[in-house]
């Protein structure tokens, strides 16, 4: 055994025998430090790369040339009229400022290239107005986007522009504002500053070193891989001591030195990178690629201005997918859509077409990408039924995934809707912003209160905005923290949130990291061409194969932000009142349209109305978090939502045969419309005047008693109540002094002491309750310094809490002493500029719900800074979870701190109550406007309003009203505390008619209604979106006059009820879809139709009526 006896052949390998020449070892934080050199800025620009990229340029008359007209009055005119009169247009020149802030300058552009650059493959014109702009064909077609700033400042004009050596014209619009508005000092949400400028610094015809930018690309990604790949990997290394061959290669003024370079670059980044063709390989990929601009409807800057934004945005966008075969891009919000649309035909057009070869990708179903803390159920119903009705009828085919990437916080019934709505994906990130607890899912189920599930991703790369970078792509799979279900991500990317997009440096970039993961390996493998929907179909098919996703229950709760519950109050009140009011409008206007007269349903209005409002649902509009111009554009259309509605209740209320006003020299019987599926009998305050019959209870001529049949099932008129002699109408309501300074409410139901407006007791006598603990106080207002991290409108941190200060007790006097109303005026100074008065009410207890709480209705003056307003009522009723109404149901959350995922939820969402209940009592906190609240221990505390100075710096300042109550009752949650909080927004109205009429009126507002389960609420009645009779065409009608209703279970359980109409034949019945979908034809009986829900189920039904 052994090695062969023969003599090893001698060869020679080339390997000195002798070495004097030293080589050490490579200094990497040197090395690596070394290469940022080669690209950067300052004392060796002239000498680097960065000196090589333009050949020539060119920036003087004859060969470019430029007038401009100044628009006044933050005036923003369409093409026509801007450029109308060219006497209008002054000579301007490079250093010219744009301004100030918001304006608009209209620039008129002559170029001639040079005869001289025709020798170079590109010729480009380069406009930096150090704003954003938007470049327009002669003749006014929208054609490139600029960003300004060194950022997106390219034109590139047509070929035969530069051999045919003609003067050529096109234009410029100027806004002076930034990508991300007009703060002034570099930090972007404090308020604009008005009077800011903007240089024109750069107008030039440009002849561009193509190579020298294609190694800037390249030596980029080469230089994140040898910083950013393991330091243990020999991929690191080759990729460091690659890239430091080529910092020794370059050489300045040498256009071969940068071939050898790129030529180097190679090694690493492979050689097919400079076209499409690097995605060609059969290797697997896991990253997918999605080009996206995230376009705010508002922020900072106001939504005239985002109109602008979409176009500058997205005819750029069209321009890179015309230039780049694997390029595809999505977008979202068919309300930008239709501005386009309105306003930039020709650009709608090209995007339409872009469409048509998928590669403009539409996504969302959604009017706007809205906040769903605070919209009602119903809105964020309009939000899908809107959304997906303008993209079925402008593309053809409705969304399948629901992107809403940057909201904050995501309510509990959004999966329910999105099927309800078509779409079974779901795709958001900004979980990954929490501050407390990192949210432990990517990829999962995220299922209901009523138990329908959206698949849902979250990009691991943790943004919608991504720079495809190295480390984008790299994090895609290293923070990806669903690996052992499916280790795929989306990664979104493009500039975002002030529009703009993908730029041609982002999809070079992903050339060149696709270009390393195929050449060295360990970089994730990306891939651009494919679109979210066939991202979210493979995982589906997974799903449904293997089920292999985890599943999450409930709200997605967003660990920060929770200060936009409370900023912006009186925006967030218009919110309220707009959703409440529209319900109204179309249940009027649906019973009017059949009452065979010639009204006729006003569903172009009614469409119009809801756009609007489902526009201030904007995730920067509602949550508060805009600038103070965009509320002075919601005030507007808010405005026209009221002044429009108000006309259509007009009308609706005639052709049904009563006045909303009470007309002079009339005689006409009181009564009041009752739009809750309830009776109702309430105090009512009625306009100073009204004639009223002698009998009917009143009290100075401000109050009555107006009362419905207890027998309907809902709906309906309320009538005087008459002082016969019945325990109900006799019941009265009293205030009297107990002592100095002590003062008490009292009716059959209730007995409250006040102190200073302070609630001393309040003793339920319907079972010998006492509510508030004894030594505590209810009422008590609290104010809190409020002083965020760093996003002031957006948050409120958890130390907050530690800050409390009562405010002192107030002045109180006696201001209404019954019978039918009692009430308690409280003047309190909270300091020397802000105060409140409140008015302590309770009615007489002349109904079944009339006279069950305690009401404080608030007038406040507030001027304070960074301090934050909350009222408190300790009650005696314990329980580890409060119950918080949400859309279409209860969100129960902790009143305890036990884990961090706890403590986090020390601010959460409320709508119209809060509630903490044992097993046989509890107490509600009922709200007319409010959605911040706390439920600690016992303690229920509600937010009133906050003082943040950024972005708005008067948020908040001024004239408040609001009301609130504190509402005990027997036993647990139940539908007492639904209805009576639907009500107590929503008041009874007065109204009149004839004598005559009065039976007649009855009978139509008893149309529609539902009987059954207490859970069970009728939330909306309408027409049908596309009968025949209401449609405004872009899509199919439907046979027959339908009547839509929505019904949803409130508290948890299933529920069976029958939706009687009255007086018209139903002929048939549907269960349908949000968007009226026919999916299961029902019986119809004599008269009704049996519906049965699960446990917080939404379901909407079609009745066809007998013309």
């Amino acid at each position: 055994m052994g090695g062969s006896n023969e003599q090893a052949e001698t060869r020679d390998s080339g390997y000195p025998k002798l070495n004097f020449t030293p080589k050490g070892a490579l200094i990497e934080n040197i090395y690596q430090d070394r290469l940022k050199y080669l690209t950067a800025g300052g004392q060796y620009s002239k000498y680097n790369l960065t000196s090589q990229y333009i050949f020539e340029s060119v920036d003087s008359d004859p060969h470019v040339k430029i007038t401009a007209r100044y628009i006044p009055d933050q005036a923003r005119p369409p093409f026509k009229e801007a450029t109308g009169d060219l006497s209008k247009f002054k000579p301007i020149k490079k250093g010219y400022k744009f301004g100030p802030s918001w304006s608009t300058t209209w620039c008129h552009v002559t170029i001639s290239v040079p005869e001289k650059f025709r020798k170079y493959d590109v010729v480009e014109f380069r406009w930096d107005s150090s704003c954003e702009a938007l470049v327009y064909s002669e003749d006014g077609d929208p054609l490139q986007g600029l960003t300004g700033g060194g950022e997106r400042t390219v034109f590139s004009f047509p070929k035969e522009w530069v051999q045919d050596g003609k003067e050529h014209i096109f234009w410029v619009e100027v806004a002076a504002n930034g990508m991300f508005g007009n703060a002034a000092g570099g930090d972007n949400i404090q308020p604009p500053d008005p009077n800011r400028y903007f240089e024109l610094v750069r107008a030039d015809i440009v002849a561009p070193n193509v190579e020298a930018y294609a190694l800037f690309i390249d030596f980029w990604l080469l230089s994140d891989a040898a910083r950013e790949f393991p330091n243990d990997s020999w991929e690191k290394h080759f990729a460091l001591t690659t890239a430091n061959e080529i910092v020794n290669t370059f050489e300045p003024g040498n256009q071969g030195s940068i071939l050898k370079c790129r030529k180097l670059a190679q090694k690493v980044i492979g050689d097919k990178v400079d076209s499409a063709d690097v995605y060609k390989s059969d290797k697997p990929f896991l990253v997918w690629g999605i080009g996206h601009c995230h376009i705010d409807s508002c922020w900072l800057w106001p939504f005239a201005e985002t109109k602008r934004k979409v176009v500058r945005s997205w005819v750029t966008q069209c321009n890179l997918i015309d230039k780049y075969p694997e390029y595809t891009f999505t977008a979202s919000s068919a309300q930008q859509y239709k501005w386009l649309e309105t306003l930039y035909p020709s650009a709608f057009e090209r995007v339409k077409d872009h469409i048509k070869e998928g590669r403009f990708q539409y996504i969302g179903g959604s009017w706007v990408e809205h906040d769903t803390n605070m919209p009602s159920g119903e809105s964020l119903t309009r939000q899908f039924i809107l959304g997906q009705r303008y993209f079925e009828s402008r593309f053809g085919k409705r969304c399948n995934t629901f992107w809403l990437p940057d909201t904050f916080g995501y309510s509990a019934q959004l999966p329910q809707l999105c099927r309800l709505a078509g779409m079974t994906r779901f795709m958001t990130q900004k979980l990954s912003w929490n501050n407390i607890n990192k949210f432990p899912h990517t990829t999962f189920n995220w299922i209901a209160l009523d138990g329908s599930q959206v698949l849902c991703h979250m990009p691991p790369a943790e943004t919608y905005t991504a720079e495809a970078h190295f480390g984008d792509v790299k994090r895609s799979v290293t923070q990806h923290k669903s690996l052992n279900d499916d280790n795929s991500s989306l990664l979104v990317f493009g500039k975002g949130d002030g529009g703009g997009g993908p730029t041609v440096e982002h999809i070079e970039k992903l050339r060149r990291a696709r270009g390393i993961a195929d050449t060295v390996g360990i970089l994730p493998r990306v891939k651009l061409g494919h679109s979210v929907d066939e991202f979210f179909a493979r995982l589906e098919k997974k799903a449904s194969e293997t089920n292999p996703f985890v599943t999450w229950y409930g709200e997605l709760y967003f660990e920060l932000h929770r200060g936009t519950y409370t900023t912006q109050s009186n925006n967030k009140k218009n919110n309220r009142q707009a959703e409440i009011f529209m319900r109204d409008i179309e249940f009027l206007a649906t019973l009017a349209s059949f009452q065979g007269s010639t009204y006729k349903y006003p569903k172009k209005d009614i469409d119009e109305l809801w756009e609007l409002i489902c526009l201030c649902h904007f995730h920067d509009c509602l949550p508060g978090s805009s600038i103070e111009m965009v509320y002075r554009e919601s005030d507007e259309y808010y405005k026209e939502v009221f002044e429009r509605g108000e006309k259509l209740v007009e009308d609706a209320s005639k052709a049904l045969g009563f006045e909303t006003k009470r007309q002079a020299g009339e005689k006409q019987e009181l009564f009041a419309v009752n739009t809750s599926p309830w009776p109702r009998t309430e105090v009512v305050k009625i306009p100073e005047g009204t004639a009223l019959g002698p009998n009917a209870r009143c009290q100075d001529g401000k109050y009555v008693v107006l009362g419905g049949d207890s027998r309907q099932c809902g709906f309906g008129i309320s009538v005087p109540v008459v002082d016969v002699h019945s325990s109900e109408v006799q019941k009265i309501s009293k205030v009297y002094q107990v002592s100095e300074g002590v003062y008490a409410l009292e009716n059959d139901n209730l007995k409250a002491q006040i102190e200073g407006g302070l609630i001393t007791s309040l003793y339920d006598k319907r079972v010998g309750r006492e509510v508030i603990p004894k030594g505590k106080k209810g009422n008590q207002l609290v104010i809190f310094d409020d002083k965020p991290l760093y996003w002031q409108a957006w948050d409120v941190e958890v130390y907050h809490l530690e800050t409390r200060k009562e405010i002192a007790p107030g002045k109180v006097t006696i201001l209404e002493e019954g019978p039918l109303l009692s009430s308690l005026l409280v003047e309190t100074q909270i300091s020397e500029k802000s105060w409140i008065k409140t008015t302590i009410s309770l009615s007489a207890a002349v109904g079944p719900d009339a006279g069950t709480y305690l009401t404080f209705d608030n007038e406040l003056e507030w001027r304070e800074t960074m301090k934050f307003l909350k009222v408190e009522f300790p009650v005696d009723v314990y329980n580890t979870e409060a119950s918080y109404e949400t859309q279409y149901g209860i969100t129960k959350r902790p009143t305890h701190f036990n884990t961090t995922w706890d403590m986090a939820k020390f601010e959460v969402c409320c709508h119209k109550f809060a509630d903490l209940s044992e097993h046989n009592y509890g107490v509600s906190i009922l709200n007319d406007c409010k959605y911040g609240f706390a439920t600690q221990g016992n303690i229920m505390r509600l937010s009133l309003i906050r003082a943040p100075k950024a972005p708005d710096a008067n948020a908040d300042m001024g004239r408040h009203t609001f009301k609130y109550a504190i509402y005990p009752h027997t036993g647990g949650l139940s539908h007492q505390t639904v209805r009576t909080a639907r009500d107590f927004g929503n008041p009874l109205k007065a109204a009149w008619t004839t004598k005559e009429e009065l039976e007649a009126v009855k009978a139509k507002l008893e149309m529609v209604s539902i009987e059954g389960g207490s859970n069970l609420i009728l939330d909306v009645v309408k027409r049908g979106e596309d009968d025949e009779d209401v449609s405004t065409g872009g899509l199919p009608t439907k046979k027959g006059r339908g009547v839509v209703v929505r019904i949803y279970d409130a508290l948890g359980g299933k529920g069976k009820a029958k939706i009687h109409v009255r007086g018209k034949k139903v002929v048939k019945a549907w269960k349908t879809n949000l968007l009226e979908d026919e999916e299961e034809e029902l019986e119809v009986q004599d008269g009704f139709v049996s519906v049965e829900l699960r446990g917080f189920e939404v379901a909407t039904y079609r009745l066809v009526l007998e013309d």
